[in-house]
């Protein structure tokens, strides 16, 4: 059979297509992308979930003229193979390559970037009111999956669409349930009803002539009554309530039922929202089957299922956290653990197992996380709230007012800092050292190996005040012992000389003091004298001491921090010298002043500088100014 794929490089090459040529085409796609992502890793079971859904819109909308808006992005990989990224698509995440998440720099058809969750609504609303205001006869539709429905934006958004006109459609992307076929029948009929043509005409007519009276809320409250009736076990109540005229729930992964439910609500007014299940890894039975694993399984084989892990050298830095966290909870009852719908991810997955009941998922909700653990420091325990540092942005406000401000303590454990690899600008967690530097009362920590990590968290749920803040890279650590060790406490405020030079002082944080102490080797090989290093460990309180020793022994300092350049440690290091009027030649190596796009950690970390040899080549540069 001829591959329809082949044939298919924009939207509108799928129009004209028949309901069994769009089942082929679903297939296809299906196919490819697990062909794609099998050597070249990405996110699987979202999109694998996704693709009738966005095969359909791009059949019935006129898109890019109609925007689509996605939330996360996860579930877009069928949208870039179908709008002129085929090929690219199998350079997908990589260095040069496309974003793994929607992009408007990118292409036309990516209404709206999305890496984070639940923005879709709010940014489609604002979209449909741009189109109304200035004229143009646009569609526009949200793509929601459930998980992003729980973040506390995309409530805020539906609350004030539905309060609107705006001519949006939310698409509710259901995949954590099967349909209930029990309520099939039913449910059917109601998309019969309340999509029907003549009955909108006749809905309309009635209301205008009710106008704003009485009797047309009297009727409205009546209808809605007895809709939310038949739908209340699928939420229907809830946006109705909300004001969404809400169709459905539908079979997401039937091509046919897409495309009739769009073709009957894409010339409807006002807010909208159309249910839809559909099975998460749909098509590939072992992304049926453990869709968690199936997120971002990595390498695999296409046709077994097979996942081909690589053997780790060294643990990861999520599975010392993951491990250290429940050793503290074994040792002392006050101690919760809180994550935003990332167990697995960070390692809290342990606890949750062991100590059920002292571990709390609360879903993509981030700014929640951090207030309920506020709470729960309040009334005398210990929460470890572990979100990746990228995602602890969405919840600044609540480390400020609700944390620091009262001096609660609670550690906060940015998994993540740094750059994270490809998922690229979105997920990087270089912006967290120069943010929360400024907040009063807060301890910020950088534990250069997996020991340090172990000892760090040790040390926080001993200290009695204030927010602790501890942040580590993705990925796997330097090989340290840590499993058994006896843990110790690192003195908030107090660094640690690796090794003694002359003329030139590195200072570090995190496991860079490693690459640090690579460049300095090389740099002795050269035959220049040795430069001191240091791991300065915190970068709130700073260890003034040392900083004082330091700036009256080297003329030369480097700083070097995977966080952003501006305002964090090479910020702190400049405000103290100028403080303390000294005149030391300061340079630093960090995240420059622009986002870094997707690509390996190393090529990431070497385009920064932030390797061995990029900071072998600044000690070079102030060597040559000497």
């Amino acid at each position: 059979m001829e591959k329809l794929l082949d044939q298919v490089n924009l939207p509108q090459d799928i129009r004209g297509f028949d309901t069994e040529q769009l089942r082929q085409l679903c297939a296809e796609i299906r196919r490819y992308m697990l062909d794609c992502c099998s050597h070249n890793p990405g996110h699987v079971a979202s999109s694998l979930g996704a693709v009738e859904l966005i095969v359909g819109l791009h059949y019935i909308y006129d898109t890019p003229k109609d925007k689509i808006v996605f939330d996360v992005g996860h579930q877009a990989y069928a949208h870039k193979i179908l709008t002129g990224r085929k090929e690219a698509f199998e350079r997908n995440r990589t260095a040069g390559g496309i974003s793994g998440f929607p992009r408007m720099e990118e292409s036309p058809y990516d209404a709206f970037g999305a890496g984070h969750a639940s923005t879709s609504v709010s940014a489609a609303l604002g979209l449909a009111e741009a189109a109304k205001r200035q004229g143009r006869d646009e569609k526009v539709v949200a793509l929601i999956g459930d998980g992003a429905l729980t973040g506390g934006l995309a409530f805020e958004g539906l609350n004030n669409a539905g309060d609107s006109e705006a001519d949006l459609l939310v698409i509710l992307n259901d995949n954590n349930q099967s349909i209930d076929s029990n309520l099939g029948g039913l449910h059917n009929h109601l998309m019969k009803l309340t999509t029907n043509p003549a009955y909108n005409r006749m809905k309309d007519r009635v209301w205008q002539s009710l106008g704003e009276s009485r009797t047309r809320n009297f009727f409205q409250r009546w209808i809605r009554s007895l809709k939310s009736w038949a739908v209340t076990k699928t939420g229907g109540d809830l946006f109705e309530s909300l004001g969404f005229r809400y169709f459905g729930p539908i079979d997401g992964n039937d091509i046919e039922a897409v495309t009739r439910a769009l073709s009957k609500l894409r010339d409807m007014k006002g807010p909208r929202l159309l249910h839809c299940y559909t099975v998460k890894g749909k098509g590939f039975s072992p992304a049926e089957t453990d869709p968690t694993v199936w997120h971002a399984p990595g390498k695999f084989d296409p046709e077994t299922g097979e996942i081909l892990s690589s053997p780790r050298p060294r643990d990861r830095y999520q599975d010392v956290f993951g491990q250290t966290l429940l050793d503290l909870a074994r040792t002392d009852s006050r101690v919760i653990g809180i994550t935003p719908a990332m167990a697995s991810g960070c390692g809290m997955s342990l606890l949750a197992h062991e100590m059920p009941d002292r571990f709390f998922d609360v879903g993509i909700e981030e700014e929640h996380a951090v207030t309920f653990s506020a709470g729960l420091a309040a009334g005398g325990m210990r929460p470890f709230c572990n979100i990746y540092s990228s995602f602890s942005q969405r919840a600044y406000d609540q480390i400020i007012h609700d944390l620091a401000l009262q001096g609660l303590p609670v550690v906060l454990c940015f998994d993540r800092a740094g750059l994270v690899g490809e998922d690229g600008a979105t997920h990087h967690g270089v912006f967290d050292l120069a943010a929360y530097r400024s907040v009063p009362g807060t301890t910020i920590c950088a534990p250069r190996d997996e020991r340090e990590l172990r000892n760090a968290m040790y040390t926080a749920l001993r200290q009695e005040k204030g927010p602790f803040i501890i942040r580590y890279p993705r990925g796997m650590g330097e090989g340290t012992a840590w499993k058994g060790v006896p843990f110790e406490i690192l003195e908030p405020g107090r660094g640690e000389c690796l090794q003694d030079g002359s003329r030139i002082a590195v200072l570090t944080l995190g496991p860079l003091a490693y690459r640090a102490l690579e460049a300095a080797r090389q740099f002795e090989q050269e035959g220049h004298p040795a430069p001191a290093v240091y791991d300065l460990r915190y970068l709130k309180p700073l260890d003034t001491a040392l900083l004082d020793e330091i700036a009256s022994r080297f003329g030369s300092i480097l700083t070097v921090e995977d966080g952003s350049l501006k305002g964090g440690l090479y910020g702190a290091v400049c405000e103290f010298l100028a403080e303390r009027d000294r005149k030391a030649t300061v340079r630093g190596i960090g995240i420059p002043d622009r986002f870094i796009p997707q690509a390996r950690q190393d090529e990431e970390r070497r385009g920064c500088g932030l390797d061995s040899a990029g900071i072998l080549a600044e000690l070079q540069k102030l060597a040559e100014k000497d």
